[in-house]
């Protein structure tokens, strides 16, 4: 499961930073791709969690 420090992110959402995101079921390994502004999609239907948490940042080129 996520940290205390995480964030989950639910479905729906409006996604706050672009970059890479996990479920947070902790048994399997399902990332999604989001950019900034759009909404987090479904957890897959196998996961068991309640949200998305971000595990690799997209930083915009200078």
């Amino acid at each position: 499961m996520s940290q205390a420090s995480e964030k989950a992110h639910r479905p729906g959402q409006v996604v706050p930073v672009s970059g890479i995101y996990e479920c947070d079921c902790g048994e399997h390994h399902r990332y999604s791709t989001d950019i900034k502004g759009h909404r987090f999609p479904p957890l897959p239907h196998d996961c068991t969690g309640s949200g998305w948490i971000l595990r690799a940042a997209f930083h915009p080129n200078p």
